[in-house]
């Protein structure tokens, strides 16, 4: 097994880190890692910010409730962006872009190349000894981040990206097995799905009653349920459209 991909598999979120900053080498090449990720029809939409300001990492682990947001060596914004594809366009060529990018295809394809950049950027940091933990409670308050980076028409904040050195090393939460997420030809039925399920269920107990911190009785099917039956963040859908986006 080759290095790249024992560290694809050694991945785990990192949620202490120390108290060192990365070097501005170490974001360099984060980030230049991330701007080679692959893009759908060359468009890059996407922008990346890193966020240096202590009161606005302040800010965001407020929002967030997550304290190592502000305590990291690095602290990266992810947002889908078609904004800048705009502001070469005449009058006539906006309004015609405009249509289509209010489209749900094009919120698609922001949001995935945001995705496809945030991943590269996570493996380069993994591989250069760091850790990462991805943050999607930015999106608690959506609005007052929006209004805490400025950002303009075409550009959501989807989520953030925690790097640094880690502090501690964490037991790595099992996946769901190969054979309950790679099918060959159709998919796969209800009963074999909850057949699989039974026994990822089986493995997750046992994880959570041996691990080293926080032991638990639980199962991921009872997560699931109630993570997906909680309402959150409804707003997000009229923000989405307020911002031009996905709105048929």
């Amino acid at each position: 097994m080759n290095e790249t991909i024992q560290t694809l598999l050694n991945h785990r979120s990192i949620r202490k880190f120390q108290d060192k900053a990365l070097s501005e080498q170490q974001i360099t090449t984060i980030v230049d890692a991330a701007r080679f990720a692959s893009t759908s029809s060359y468009l890059m939409a996407y922008s990346i910010i890193g966020v240096t300001d202590p009161n606005k990492k302040a800010e965001l682990a407020a929002i967030s409730n997550q304290a190592y947001i502000k305590d990291n060596g690095h602290f990266l914004l992810f947002c889908a962006d078609f904004h800048r594809h705009t502001l070469h366009a005449t009058q006539e060529e906006y309004q015609d872009m405009l249509t289509n990018l209010e489209n749900t295809e094009h919120f698609l394809v922001a949001t995935i190349d945001a995705t496809l950049a945030a991943q590269n950027a996570a493996i380069a940091a993994e591989s250069m000894g760091l850790g990462i933990c991805y943050i999607g409670s930015i999106r608690n308050d959506i609005d007052k981040v929006n209004d805490l980076f400025q950002l303009p028409s075409h550009v959501i904040p989807l989520f953030g990206m925690a790097i640094g050195y880690p502090a501690d090393s964490p037991d790595q939460k099992p996946r769901l097995p190969k054979t309950s997420i790679y099918f060959e030809n159709e998919y796969i039925s209800d009963d074999e799905h909850k057949t699989q399920l039974q026994k990822f269920d089986a493995s997750i107990s046992d994880y959570y009653q041996t691990r080293k911190e926080n032991q638990r009785i639980d199962k991921w099917t009872s997560q699931v349920k109630q993570s997906i039956a909680n309402p959150k963040r409804a707003r997000i859908s009229t923000y989405v459209k307020e911002k031009l986006f996905n709105k048929r």
